[in-house]
């Protein structure tokens, strides 16, 4: 028996001490700790979340219908290079989500049918309109939804975020929290960017490319797109360059005439990274293809020698150099008078790749750390205030049995917090919550093993026998309690969002840790009373 009781306090001793340890992060003490325990021992803890730290709660609606319009421009693309590969002669142009090609002919309808199922068919005669399918539109518009849902966490991830909840809510809407961001407008414009990467050549054989200005004010911008909108030839588009004087600060942007379709996208990436230049040591995005895009890079440059190849982003022209000669290796670089957190924050948008269609914000909300702090304290104070009446309660109604009750359910809370801090969890308010109902059920469980040891000793047995007994009687109870509301904190992680995931995660360790403090806490305890005193009358 003793050595059985001894074995059960060795390994109450570890539990605690291996808690002690992963909560340390979260204590005064551990700023005093020597660098090596910071290095290699754990550092993190358990950490606050939105509504206790304060951050960002933004909720996004991903434009289904661009992404169809970009499908449908690509069809086009894809459709043209087909029937010039069938040797079949129609222009074909995109007006909007239509599609229309001239002349029409039976033969070119057979190849779009073989070659296309996904498009119907608007109408005949002299032209073919074609547009996409309704089911294949509502693919695309599913799809992008859980494109930015993976973009935007790739780019939150490289970001730096600490614990941040980002899901689908309804068809096409993204919901984003970002805990303890200290800079939200940054925040923001990494998630929206599109990053919508293009090189596209200059159009300078066109007459209105000499005609259009050097450089307008940006407020100019409209005015000129409407000036040269009845003049701009087919297939071509003007956009604009940002330049900013040095000296000055002035921004002026240089309108450019650019072929409209890409020669290649941003999807060829492989690698993009922030690097500094020689002369001004400002920074710059260094980007590199991958094996397809080096090919496909090499082919360009190499076709088109001494003219513009311009590098757009989301419609932005950064820099457009003269093509020297073939470029092989598969690298290029992107300029525009960055600064290193821009630079920083294109390289990530980059990397983590293009939206599929814009994001519309239909809510941000910043949480103050104000709240936060007052929401600590609240949880705080309800907690102390709760543990402290069921301590007392315990106390009175239970008497010696009650202070070895109590005791439990300070291990129980300590093997929490300890349990909580080395799964890293998030604390919400309604993880308080799920820690003040550990709280009270854990000495449900010491209450259903008292009242059973309690029927023992009316029935007449002594003390040790009615422990014993008392316990083998509430176990099954106990357990079938435990199990049931593990099964709902199972079902509340599955299917909740963060918070209510927050409360099934503590709610399920308090379970768990519970069964352990009742069963071998409180039980080693009275082992120990019972065996090193004779005990006539126990008090409970």
């Amino acid at each position: 028996m003793k050595k059985n009781v001894l074995w059960r306090f060795l390994l109450i001793g570890f539990t605690l001490l291996i808690a002690a340890i992963f909560f340390l992060p979260n204590t005064p003490l551990f700023k005093f700790m020597p660098e090596v325990w910071k290095k290699n021992m754990p550092s993190k803890g358990i950490v606050l979340g939105l509504d206790l730290q304060g951050g960002l709660h933004l909720v996004f609606e991903v434009e289904g219908d661009k992404a169809v319009e970009a499908s449908a421009e690509r069809y086009a693309y894809l459709i043209k290079d087909t029937l010039q590969k069938k040797k079949l002669q129609a222009e074909v142009k995109r007006n909007g989500l239509h599609i229309e090609i001239t002349p029409f002919s039976q033969e070119i309808s057979t190849v779009i049918k073989e070659n296309y199922p996904n498009m119907d068919t608007v109408s005949g005669g002299q032209s073919l309109v074609l547009a996409v399918s309704e089911k294949e539109k509502a693919a695309i518009k599913d799809n992008a939804a859980n494109q930015a849902l993976e973009t935007i966490r790739n780019r939150i991830d490289q970001f730096g975020v600490s614990e941040p909840t980002i899901q689908r809510q309804g068809e096409n809407e993204i919901v984003v929290q970002l805990p303890g961001v200290k800079d939200p407008k940054r925040a923001i414009d990494l998630i929206g960017k599109t990053a919508q990467l293009e090189f596209k050549l200059l159009d300078e054989e066109s007459p209105l490319a000499a005609q259009l200005p050097q450089a307008v004010a940006p407020s100019e911008e409209e005015g000129l797109l409407q000036q040269f909108a009845d003049k701009l030839p087919a297939g071509d588009e003007i956009l604009f360059e940002k330049k900013t004087n040095r000296e000055t600060g002035v921004v002026r942007k240089l309108p450019i005439l650019l072929k409209k379709q890409a020669v290649m996208t941003g999807d060829l990436l492989s690698e993009a990274r922030v690097s500094l230049d020689n002369q001004f040591s400002e920074p710059y995005v260094s980007i590199t293809f991958n094996a397809e895009g080096a090919r496909r890079f090499e082919e360009v440059t190499g076709e088109n020698v001494k003219k513009r190849l311009a590098i757009i982003l989301d419609n932005t022209v950064y820099s457009a150099p003269v093509i020297q000669e073939k470029i092989s290796g598969g690298s290029a670089q992107i300029t525009g008078n960055f600064s290193m957190d821009e630079a920083k924050d294109l390289s990530i948008v980059l990397k983590a790749g293009a939206l599929p269609a814009p994001l519309k914000m239909l809510q941000n909300v910043t949480v103050g750390p104000s709240l936060g702090e007052d929401s600590i304290k609240a949880g705080t104070l309800a907690g102390i205030v709760g543990t402290l009446a069921v301590v007392i309660f315990m106390l009175i109604y239970y008497k010696g049995s009650g202070l070895i009750a109590d005791f439990a359910l300070t291990l129980n809370i300590v093997l929490l917090f300890g349990a909580m801090a080395s799964l890293n969890a998030t604390l919400t308010l309604p993880g308080i919550a799920g820690i003040i109902l550990a709280v009270g059920m854990a000495v449900d469980s010491n209450v259903l093993m008292f009242e059973r040891i309690r029927e023992e000793i009316n029935a007449g047995k002594p003390p040790r026998s009615a422990i014993d007994s008392g316990y083998d009687k509430a176990f099954s109870t106990i357990l079938d309690s435990h199990v049931t509301t593990l099964i709902t904190a199972a079902v509340l992680f599955q299917f909740g969002t963060g918070p209510i995931k927050g409360f099934a995660v503590t709610l399920s360790l308090g379970v768990a840790i519970n069964l352990f403090t009742a069963l071998v806490g409180t039980k080693s305890i009275f082992d120990v009373i019972t065996s090193k005193y004779k005990i006539v009358r126990l008090s409970i």
